[in-house]
C-alpha cells in the first residue's frame, strides 16, 4: 500500500492519540472542580461507550459480537480481560489523575510497554536486546525526573499518586497482553466492546451509576460528553481502523502523542506546573516506546 494511501490512516492514529490524552485532562477538569470521583466516571465510561460499540459490533456485517460467548474458555478470558484489563486500566489512570494532574499520570502509564516487553522475556525465557535495556534506562531516568526533579531528597508528586501511577503503567500492559487470544478469534470491535461494557458492569457494584454526585452545570456535561464521545468511542474506532492499514507497530508509535497532547492542554487549560525538567522526563518516556517499537 502506498503511503499515500496510508496517510489517513495515520492521521487517526494521532488523532486518538490526541483524543485520549484531551480526555484525560478533561478527567482532571472533572475530579479538581466538578466534585466528581474516579470510579464513579469509569463506571459510566465504560457502560456507555461498551454499550454502543456491542451494539455496532452486532450490526456489522458478519458480526460476531455473540460467537464470543459459546465457548467456556472464551468467555473466562473475555471476564479476565474486561476486569483485569479494560477495568483496570481504566480506574488506575483516572485515579493516578486524581492523585497529581493528567500529564504526569499519562507520561507515567507510558511505562506500561516495559512490563509488556518483561512479560515475553519471562515467558519465552529469552534475554532482552540491547534496545530493550536501553529503553529500560531511559524509562527509569524518565521517571526519576517526572517524580522528583532530579532531587535524591524528595518527590514532587504524593507517594500514593506515584503507586497509582505504576499501577497504571502495569494494568495497561495486561491490557495489552490478555486479549491476544480473544483478538485472534474475534473482531477488535467485539472483544473491546464487551470488555467495556463487563468492566463498567463490574464497577456499578462498587459505585452506584445512577448516585449523581458533585456540580453537573455545562462545563461539566461537556467535559462528560467528550470523555464519552471523543475520549472512548471515536479514539478507540479510529486508532482499531488505523491497525487494520498502517499495523499496531506504528500505530502504537504514533500514540507517543498522547502524553505530549496531556501534557499542553493541561498547562494551558488548567494552569498545571510543568517545567523543563518534566518535558525532559517526558521526552525519556517517549524515546522508550520508540526504541521499543523500533
Amino acid at each position: 500500500m502506498s503511503t499515500g494511501n496510508k496517510f489517513p490512516a495515520i492521521i487517526m492514529a494521532l488523532l486518538a492519540a490526541i483524543f485520549w490524552g484531551i480526555s484525560g485532562t478533561c478527567a482532571q477538569f472533572l475530579f479538581e472542580q466538578k466534585g466528581q470521583t474516579p470510579i464513579w466516571l469509569v463506571s459510566w465510561r465504560l457502560l456507555i461507550a461498551g454499550l454502543i460499540l456491542t451494539v455496532y459490533s452486532g450490526f456489522r456485517k458478519n458480526s460476531d459480537v455473540f460467537a464470543i460467548w459459546k465457548k467456556p474458555k472464551d468467555i473466562v478470558q473475555l471476564l479476565i480481560f474486561a476486569v483485569f484489563g479494560m477495568a483496570a486500566v481504566q480506574y488506575t489512570y483516572f485515579k493516578s489523575i486524581d492523585l497529581s494532574n493528567a500529564a504526569t499520570a499519562t507520561v507515567l502509564q507510558y511505562i506500561g510497554p516495559l512490563f509488556v516487553v518483561a512479560f515475553y522475556a519471562f515467558k519465552h525465557r529469552k534475554w532482552p536486546v540491547i534496545l530493550e535495556y536501553a529503553s529500560l534506562v531511559l524509562a527509569l531516568v524518565g521517571t526519576f525526573l517526572l517524580v522528583t526533579h532530579g532531587s535524591f531528597q524528595q518527590l514532587v508528586i504524593s507517594e500514593s499518586a506515584l503507586v497509582w501511577g505504576l499501577l497504571s503503567a502495569l494494568t495497561l500492559a495486561a491490557y495489552s497482553i490478555l486479549p491476544v487470544q480473544l483478538l485472534r478469534r474475534y473482531s477488535p470491535a467485539t472483544v473491546t466492546g464487551w470488555g467495556m461494557l463487563l468492566g463498567g458492569i463490574v464497577f456499578s457494584f462498587f459505585a452506584d451509576p445512577f448516585s449523581v454526585q458533585g456540580v453537573w452545570d455545562s462545563g461539566t456535561w461537556l467535559a462528560f460528553s467528550y470523555i464519552i464521545i471523543f475520549g472512548s468511542l471515536i479514539a478507540f474506532y479510529i486508532y482499531l481502523y488505523s491497525i487494520s492499514i498502517i499495523g499496531a507497530s506504528t500505530a502504537s508509535m504514533l500514540c507517543c502523542t498522547e502524553p505530549l497532547a496531556a501534557a499542553a492542554v493541561a498547562v494551558l487549560w488548567l494552569n498545571v506546573n510543568f517545567t523543563g525538567v518534566d518535558w525532559i522526563g517526558t521526552i525519556c518516556i517517549l524515546l522508550t516506546i520508540i526504541l521499543l517499537t523500533l
